[in-house]
């Protein structure tokens, strides 16, 4: 009597396949004998063939050709991954258990390494399929139905359980054809590596706090002996370590341990000022500072003469320390001058008797500095459509993201403003907002912002005209027409803030 294998990892068998099997049986036989293990009752156990064996049953024959063997559990299903591996594929989720069940044997012990040496593969390829193991129930259930492929899965895999159903609505977008319900689409595998990288993950090396202390938070320990830590498993994130170092997988542990340092250092230094860098303004009786009452103090020094005159790289009497408890980097302490009466940081405007005069000198010098700026875009959105795609994206990518680091954050918004990206409330700052982009933008677009970021930055360095007319220049683009198009569009504008809006008069009926 032949019993099903109890340990056999394949769960999963293909009714159109069996059926295709079972009349080749028919028509030839089994060639191949089943391998069996005498049991000490009712008979043998199939250690494989268990899929020829369901073929047979289809086909209706009587009997089986077996090969019997004594074997122990262990080898028994390690015989099983074996065989499982070089015949038809099995899934890759029962290739996990089966893996996992070998790790659970106390006699003989078995490694990740042993497993490898055994089915052929490298010990990075067991570690991530074991790691499968770790899947939430609706993740597994999606896996085998066969909604997401096996990269989706091994992403969703790395995550914490809590953070596995939010990165699986991740892998899908709605699609509405005309019907009553959306269709589920799922994205490549890129994408949802990207959702994970800007919703999840977060570079340990930016954290404000001491990685190593074990008792900011007690009962998360320290991030050094964390295994949420991509550091920690180098088997399964040894590719993402080389490109954003070690990172956290842990998003509600991470903000727990930041407003705990923020927490014991208002406590210990009392005198800090709380500071937000987010937009908008605070609630009433909020202690923290918002972005227009205060100047931050730059630590780095000036790079020009006319930098240097700016306030943010001047130090007052009243320069104090400030931590950031609001907003992008939350935790950092920073050099800031919170006092309104500052005549460094906070000048108060100079009275004049001729406040018309004055009003409508600054009028005409903010609408040539406006009517300039809007040209330089123009320009720049010229030279940037007559770029060609040369290099390779990996190439691209690794320039644009050095010379971005080095740009202020003025000219970051003026490359982010270029691209039609709008910095929302609370959104972690424009550099993270157009890291993000720059991120999943093709070889086109990158091979543009190559050429813009270098003009701006070299813009920032010496005269913004010269820079522009050379890459113009360079690129043949009429200047010119951009300026007189430019200038025409803004005395438009004026012209219509001039005219008078129209009324219409309506007489009294007579009684």
């Amino acid at each position: 009597m032949l019993n099903l294998s109890k340990t056999n990892p394949r769960r999963t068998f293909d009714e159109v396949a069996l059926k295709e099997l079972a009349s080749s049986i028919r028509a030839q036989g089994i060639l191949s004998p089943l391998l069996v293990r005498p049991l000490t009752e009712n008979g043998f156990e199939i250690v494989f063939g268990e899929r020829r064996y369901r073929a047979a049953q289809l086909a209706e024959q009587d009997a089986v050709p077996v090969r019997i063997k004594q074997m122990t559990d262990a080898e028994a299903l390690e015989a099983q991954l074996v065989e499982n591996l070089i015949r038809a594929e099995i899934h890759p989720m029962e290739e996990a258990q089966g893996f996992r069940a070998l790790l659970s044997l106390e006699e003989p012990k078995y490694s990740i390494e042993l497993i490898a040496a055994k089915v052929g593969k490298s010990p990075a390829f067991v570690a991530s399929r074991l790691k499968l193991t770790d899947l939430v129930p609706g993740a597994v259930e999606v896996f085998y139905a066969g909604e997401i492929g096996v990269g989706h899965a091994l992403l969703l895999a790395k995550l914490p359980a809590d953070q596995q159903e939010q990165a699986l609505s991740a892998c899908f977008k709605e699609v509405y054809n005309g019907g009553a319900k959306p269709a589920h689409v799922l994205l490549p595998v890129r994408n949802l590596q990207f959702w994970i990288d800007s919703n999840i993950l977060l570079v340990l090396k930016d954290a404000p706090f001491n990685k190593r202390g074990a008792q900011l938070v007690p009962a998360a320990g320290s991030c050094a002996d964390c295994p949420k830590r991509t550091g920690h498993n180098k088997l399964l994130f040894g590719d993402d370590l080389g490109r954003q170092g070690d990172r956290c997988t842990d998003p509600t542990c991470y903000q727990a341990k930041v407003q705990a340092h923020v927490a014991l250092s208002i406590a210990a230094k009392p005198e800090l000022v709380q500071i937000s860098t987010a937009y908008g303004s605070q609630k009433e009786g909020s202690p923290v500072l918002p972005r227009n009452k205060y100047t931050a103090i730059r630590d780095h020094q000036p790079k020009s003469k006319d930098e240097a005159k700016r306030p943010e790289f001047k130090v007052c009497k009243f320069t104090t320390e400030a931590i950031i408890t609001e907003g992008s980097d939350v935790g950092s302490i920073h050099k800031v001058c919170a006092n309104a009466s500052c005549p460094v940081h906070h000048p108060k405007q100079q009275t004049s008797r001729n406040d018309e005069k004055e009003k409508a000198e600054h009028e005409k010098k903010r609408k040539e500095q406006a009517i300039a700026n809007a040209t330089g875009l123009r320009v720049l959105a010229a030279v940037s459509a007559a770029v060609p795609v040369r290099l390779l994206k990996r190439d691209l990518l690794f320039i644009i993201e050095k010379l971005v680091s080095l740009m202020e954050e003025p000219r970051l918004e003026m490359l982010a403003r270029q691209h039609g990206i709008r910095q929302k409330r609370d959104d972690g700052g424009i550099g993270k907002t157009l890291a993000a982009y720059i991120r999943r933008a093709d070889e086109g677009t990158l091979s543009r912002l190559l050429v813009e970021t270098s003009i701006l930055l070299a813009a920032s360095r010496s005269n913004p005209a010269t820079i522009l007319r050379d890459a113009a220049s360079m690129y043949k683009v009429d200047t010119d027409a951009i300026t007189l198009k430019v200038k025409q569009e803004f005395a438009a504008k004026e012209k219509t803030k001039k005219s008078p809006p129209s009324t219409t008069k309506v007489g009294k009926k007579a009684a």
